[in-house]
C-alpha cells in the first residue's frame, strides 16, 4: 500500500448528477471533465494507484440546493470493494436538526462509516455558530471524526456572485478553532491548505492536538510554500493525504510530492502513518489489505 487517500469523491452516476449546478465551475479550476464513471472504474484507478481511499459523499440541499447522495450508496463501496474502499465519509446537511443528527448516528452506527464531511461554503454556515454545536457534541461522543473544508472553493469560481457562495464560511479562525476547542476529543481533520488563510490553518493545527490537515485539492507545487516548510518541521505529525479525486489523480500528485524535497520519514507520515493514528484505522486497513491478498489469489 503506497498511500491512504482520505479525500475521494467518487464521480457515479448519481453523485455527478447531484454536483450538475455547480460542476462547471469546478471543471474550469481542474483538468478534464467529471464524467460519470461506473463503481469498478473507480476502484480500479486506486488498485493502479496502489492506494486505499476514502469516498465523500455530498449533502449541500439547504446551501446550493440540488439533491443529496444517499450515504449507503457511499458505504456500500466499502462493502462491494473491500481491497480499495475503507469506511469513508457520510455527508449530511447541517441544517436538518434532529433529522441530520440521526442520520449521523445512523451512518456511524448502522452504516459504519468512519465520519462525516461538512463543506461549509457551499453548506452555508459557520462550523463555530453554536447553533450547529449540537452535531459536534454528538460526533465527540461517538467517536467519529469530522472532515472539514477550509479556505477557497472550486465550487462557484469565476461565477457571478460566486453562485453565492461565502468564503468567509470557509476560515479556520474561528471556524475550526472554536470547535477544536470547545470539542478537545473530536478529531478534525482540514481540508485543504485553507488558502488564502493558510498562516491561521498552520496556527490552528500546532495549537490544537485534535487537529489535522489534509492536503488535497492542491497539486504540490502550488501548495503555498509556509504549509510545505512546516510540513517538513513543526507540522510533519499533522498532515494527512487527500487527492480531491477526481480533480487529481491520486497517483500523481503522490509522485509529485516525492520530488518536493519532503524527508523520507515525512513522506511516510504523510501517506499513511499520520492518518492510521489519527483516525484509528489499522484494523480496517489491516481487513483491506487482506482484502487484496484474496483478489490477487484468485
Amino acid at each position: 500500500m503506497r498511500a491512504i487517500d482520505v479525500h475521494v469523491h467518487p464521480m457515479t452516476k448519481a453523485y455527478v448528477e447531484a454536483a450538475a449546478p455547480f460542476m462547471a465551475a469546478a471543471e474550469r479550476m481542474f483538468p478534464g471533465k467529471f464524467a460519470a464513471r461506473t463503481e469498478e472504474s473507480l476502484a480500479e484507478d486506486f488498485r493502479r494507484a496502489d492506494m486505499l481511499a476514502m469516498a465523500i459523499g455530498s449533502d449541500a440541499r439547504n446551501g446550493m440546493g440540488g439533491i443529496a447522495v444517499p450515504n449507503d450508496d457511499i458505504a456500500a463501496l466499502t462493502t462491494k470493494f473491500p481491497d480499495v474502499f475503507l469506511p469513508g465519509w457520510a455527508m449530511v446537511d447541517p441544517w436538518q436538526g434532529r433529522a441530520g443528527l440521526e442520520e449521523i448516528e445512523r451512518c456511524i452506527k448502522v452504516l459504519g462509516m468512519k465520519g462525516v464531511k461538512y463543506q461549509p461554503p457551499m453548506q452555508a454556515f459557520l462550523p463555530s455558530d453554536r447553533r450547529f454545536y449540537p452535531i459536534w457534541d454528538l460526533m465527540q461522543s461517538l467517536g467519529a471524526p469530522v472532515l472539514i473544508h477550509t479556505g477557497t472553493t472550486a465550487i462557484g469560481t469565476g461565477e457571478p456572485g460566486g453562485l453565492g457562495i461565502k468564503l468567509e464560511y470557509a476560515r479556520p479562525i474561528p471556524g475550526i478553532d472554536s470547535v477544536a476547542a470547545d470539542f478537545p476529543r473530536l478529531t478534525i481533520v482540514a481540508a485543504h491548505p485553507g488558502w488564502p488563510w493558510t498562516d491561521e490553518l498552520i496556527a490552528v493545527a500546532i495549537h490544537k492536538s485534535n487537529v489535522f490537515i489534509d492536503i488535497s485539492g492542491w497539486t504540490p507545487k502550488y501548495v503555498p510554500p509556509a504549509l510545505k516548510h512546516d510540513m517538513n518541521r513543526r507540522l510533519q505529525d499533522k498532515i494527512v493525504f487527500g487527492s480531491d479525486y477526481p480533480g487529481w489523480n491520486p497517483g500523481q500528485c503522490a509522485d509529485e510530492w516525492e520530488m518536493e524535497g519532503l524527508k523520507p520519514q515525512v513522506l511516510e507520515k504523510l501517506y499513511s502513518k499520520n492518518v492510521l493514528r489519527a483516525l484509528q484505522l489499522d484494523e480496517v486497513v489491516a481487513k483491506a489489505l487482506k482484502a487484496q491478498e484474496a483478489r490477487k489469489a484468485k
